[in-house]
């Protein structure tokens, strides 16, 4: 048979290896600064761009996107050319997909801190950059179905299944969670409200954790684990099932983060049950994986490479069979805004996506440098101090998350919260705080020990820019499908896997995002709640900017404990016009969901100012700079006629008002501060986001009070 020479390209896996290493140490080092900021705040520096709120999301999206990001590439250029025994279809792409990412990261490295956020986590870039990311993020599909369709293999390999549906959910998840109207070049509001903006976040949110963190993961698992064991993958049957199953059940599970929240219950009720299932695929592929090593776990002792693998396989089961746990309501009940979400989390960061990270690398780079790892023995010390970081890092999460949530639950004999204040409970986690600091310390010095192995590992060797290979071409055949052979079948044949991949992913998320738009009951309307007035939507933008949403709730749980520290329990219209919505995800410090009224303006000034002087022992950091920046009006205007156009019911022409009714209002807030002796400015930021903070919740709050 005739045989084509050609070759692989090794240049486009170089580049993102490197830029995995490179972003992974940048991404831990934030993450390990702000995980010590947690008990000292003032290692902020007092500068707003190094601030807790504004830097979390800046260690998330470089752990997932930059560090995980930049992996899944590499490993998907090294094993999509491999398995489909053709070179990539287009190098221009290759390049133009490298570079393209990398200028987004930059972009994110940039407007993050400087409070540039739409607040979603894990999309918090603003709408500018979202069109970066489409575009990129095309280019890289085009190349990969490009490569697909020119291959040489007759059968799709199961990592290419896995590939096909990262591609598709991706693009689907990114435009829909992404659809919003620019107020300005750095500003946009999301045209979803309240509970269905929470809806599609926390679709987005999970997907964004089942198809970019787990679906590529898996099918270089299903690469990289049998050529490190030099075993055939366990089962082809299980892989199917494993492949369509969770593709199938994953989209279904976004709700259960909205447990017990103002979600409609058939829609929570969905999550909780679609959530259980997940199970089944998820350890069907666990299985598949580690029965892989069948034969060879002999050879799990003293290979690095086999270690990382087998370890970050397992915490993939770990976090798997968690995550279905959390979703049960009684569960959920405890563990829901505390550190034992963080936990759980962490150990499917550093455990599944940490680990097969560094053990593909520990493969890939003597493979294209055509030598031997530099030190068997160096990787092993790595592979112990990941293994302790993860354990130092994640048990005393657990207890923390656990014993916070006991105590916000805890009564006295005479019915009463037996520690009403929260700062309560948190003084008494911080040494968990101290210790999950230290185990992220270890970890990161585990990623040194890396570079230096890999640095020196090329150094012994070679690099391989465009590897020789050889195959025969692809030949053609007309077939049909028979009984018991559809899959075989459908490998052949990209484009329809592709579009049955789609269909599957999409049926989930249409059955429960729809309803919540059609059916009104969903989302009752409340009369009293009305829109922000142009001074409380700032201050609402300036909470955004400084990303306090990352430490406070404004969701009130239908909880006896909850009611009795915050007040009534919040309802679906009472965010009909939160445009983002702002319920938040963990609970570092109080929920704010009815902090209106609660407090004077006095004390939210001096509070923010420096918070340990209204709440001795607070570890929230200062925000001076809010009481000296001037308030930015420029975009008032615009924002208003925005937000109109998003169904919120500024009357016609009130824009041309805006301004004096913001001045009117700002006037009101500095006069009672300078009558109890501060010398406010009324055209401060500070004055905007208490004008914010005292509106907050009290709609309906007003109401019961009346009623009371």
């Amino acid at each position: 048979m005739h045989l084509e020479k050609f070759s692989y390209d090794n240049q486009i896996v170089k580049q993102f290896a490197i830029a995995t290493v490179v972003f992974g140490i940048v991404g831990m080092l934030v993450g390990l600064l702000i995980a010590i900021q947690l008990y000292i705040p003032a290692l902020n520096l007092g500068i707003p761009y190094t601030t807790f709120g504004r830097i979390r999301p800046l260690h998330t999206n470089a752990v997932i996107f930059a560090f995980v990001g930049n992996m899944i590439f590499a490993g998907v250029y090294y094993s999509l050319q491999r398995v489909c025994k053709a070179r990539m279809w287009n190098d221009f792409l290759s390049q133009f997909h490298f570079w393209g990412w990398q200028t987004i990261i930059v972009l994110a490295a940039v407007t993050l801190p400087l409070g540039i956020t739409t607040s979603k986590e894990y999309a918090e870039l603003e709408w500018p950059i979202d069109l970066m990311i489409a575009v990129v993020w095309l280019s890289f599909g085009a190349n990969m179905f490009g490569t697909i369709i020119k291959r040489r293999e007759k059968h799709m390999y199961v990592a290419i299944w896995f590939y096909i549906a990262t591609f598709v959910t991706v693009t689907v998840l990114h435009v829909v969670n992404s659809i919003e109207i620019p107020v300005s070049l750095i500003k946009s509001y999301p045209i979803y409200a309240g509970v269905q903006d929470a809806l599609v976040q926390w679709w987005y949110g999970h997907n964004a954790v089942a198809f970019f963190l787990t679906t590529p993961y898996l099918g270089m698992m299903y690469y990289f684990l049998p050529k490190a064991a030099n075993r055939p993958v366990y089962s082809y049957r299980l892989s199917i099932l494993h492949f369509w199953s969770l593709i199938f059940l994953y989209i279904w599970a976004g709700p259960h983060h909205l447990l017990y929240s103002a979600l409609p219950d058939w829609a929570q009720s969905l999550g909780t049950v679609f959530s259980i299932m997940l199970i089944a695929p998820s350890w069907g592929g666990m299985i598949n994986g580690l029965l892989t090593l069948r034969g060879a776990w002999d050879r799990v002792r003293d290979n690095p490479v086999l270690k990382f693998m087998v370890v970050g396989v397992t915490a993939y089961g770990m976090a798997t069979f968690e995550g279905p746990m959390l979703s049960l309501k009684s569960v959920n009940a405890i563990s829901h805004f505390t550190d034992w979400t963080i936990a759980h989390v962490h150990v499917g960061a550093l455990g599944w996506n940490g680990m097969m990270s560094f053990g593909i690398l520990y493969w890939l780079i003597p493979k294209m440098w055509g030598t031997e790892l530099y030190s068997r023995k160096m990787a092993n010390v790595h592979f112990w101090l990941t293994t302790l970081g993860i354990v130092f890092y994640a048990v005393p999460m657990y207890w923390a998350g656990i014993a916070q949530a006991l105590m916000w639950k805890q009564f006295t004999d005479l019915g009463v919260l037996q520690y009403p204040n929260f700062l309560e409970t948190t003084i008494q986690i911080i040494p968990m705080y101290i210790i999950r600091s230290i185990g992220g310390l270890i970890y990161f010095a585990g990623l040194f020990l890396l570079v230096y192995n890999l640095m020196m590992t090329s150094k012994m060797g070679k690099f391989i820019k465009n590897e020789d290979a050889e195959a025969a071409p692809l030949q053609y055949e007309k077939d049909s499908l028979k009984p018991g052979m559809i899959h075989r079948w459908l490998e052949k044949r990209p484009v329809k896997f592709a579009i049955l991949s789609t269909i599957a992913i999409l049926i989930g998320g249409l059955i429960e995002i729809i309803p919540t738009y059609l059916v009104k009951s969903n989302i009752p309307t409340i009369s009293s709640v009305k829109p922000y007035s142009p001074l409380e939507l700032e201050g609402r933008d300036i909470y955004i900017r400084e990303g306090c949403v990352s430490c406070h709730s404004q969701l009130v749980r239908p909880f006896r404990s909850e009611t009795e520290r915050y007040g009534e329990y919040s309802k679906a219209g009472e965010f009909v016009y939160d445009h983002p919505f702002l319920w938040g995800s963990k609970r570092t410090g109080p929920d704010l969901m009815r902090i209106g009224g609660k407090y004077s303006n006095m004390w939210h000034y001096l509070h923010m100012e420096d918070p340990t002087t209204m709440s001795p022992g607070s570890i929230m950091p200062k925000y001076p700079w809010l009481i000296s920046n001037k308030l930015n009006t420029n975009d008032t205007e615009t924002k208003i006629s925005v937000m109109r156009t998003l169904g919120v019911p500024y009357d016609e022409g009130y824009e041309k008002y805006a301004l004096a009714d913001l001045n009117k209002q700002a006037g009101e807030i500095a006069n009672d501060l300078i009558n109890n002796g501060i010398p406010a400015d009324a055209d401060t930021e500070i004055i905007a986001l208490i004008a914010y903070l005292q509106r907050m919740g009290t709609d309906i709050k007003g109401k019961v009070t009346e009623g009371k």
